[in-house]
């Protein structure tokens, strides 16, 4: 499979991947994760080519891949700038994750089918979406104690949710994407924090490709 190329390719794609029903995660195995940075000082929606470092985790095993990014941001349309990145850095660790974490949603999107949810069909890896706040859905925050959750919707459909991974701090939006429920989203989630907000394997993957970033001067 491979990326799409142009925004009306892309639409069409995640029209395709919305309607998809792949076997579910099941749980188990490593959890990885994948972050992807461009160029300090930038303002902007940044632009096609723009310098880009991206980096895959899995325990203690990182890969930092070099590239350019493939189209500015457009909302609903990250997998043209950001998607061949990332799978390349997922594609160069030694041994693939049981499960993906990524800075990205999946069902909180125009067309259902965030950047979480093509970057794991294109790998043929379960993922789950974790990011600062909600793309288009809504709703109230949880409780205040570590595991509360509550969900974030568009219109009817509950599409993720706030997750409090410690009590005290802002809860993250948990995204189910390719082959995830809510259920196991959270529970991968839970698993993989402790002391800190980001899940481990995202924080692992946002160091690798912030330290090459400056190793290389940018």
């Amino acid at each position: 499979m491979m990326w799409p190329t142009t925004p009306d390719a892309l639409v069409a794609w995640q029209a395709e991947l919305a309607g998809e029903a792949p076997p579910r995660f099941e749980g188990g195995g490593p959890v990885g994760g994948c972050f992807v940075c461009f160029p300090r000082g930038e303002t902007g929606p940044g632009a096609r080519g723009d310098r880009a470092w991206a980096a895959a985790a899995v325990g203690d095993e990182t890969a930092v891949v070099t590239g350019e990014a493939g189209a500015p941001y457009v909302a609903g349309q990250l997998a043209l700038r950001e998607g061949p990145l990332l799978e390349a850095a997922v594609r160069a660790l030694p041994n693939p994750p049981a499960v993906l974490l990524v800075d990205a949603t999946g069902r909180d999107h125009p067309r259902h089918a965030g950047l979480a949810t093509s970057l794991g069909a294109i790998l043929e890896v379960p993922t789950v979406g974790v990011t600062h706040r909600p793309l288009l859905a809504a709703g109230d925050w949880p409780d205040d104690r570590r595991g509360a959750t509550a969900p974030l919707r568009i219109g009817d459909d509950t599409v993720a949710c706030w997750l409090r991974v410690r009590a005290g701090v802002r809860p993250l939006a948990v995204h189910p994407a390719w082959r995830t429920d809510l259920e196991a989203a959270i529970d991968v989630v839970l698993t993989t924090t402790a002391r800190v907000r980001t899940p481990q394997p995202l924080r692992t993957a946002r160091t690798a490709a912030r330290r090459r970033r400056g190793q290389d001067g940018s």
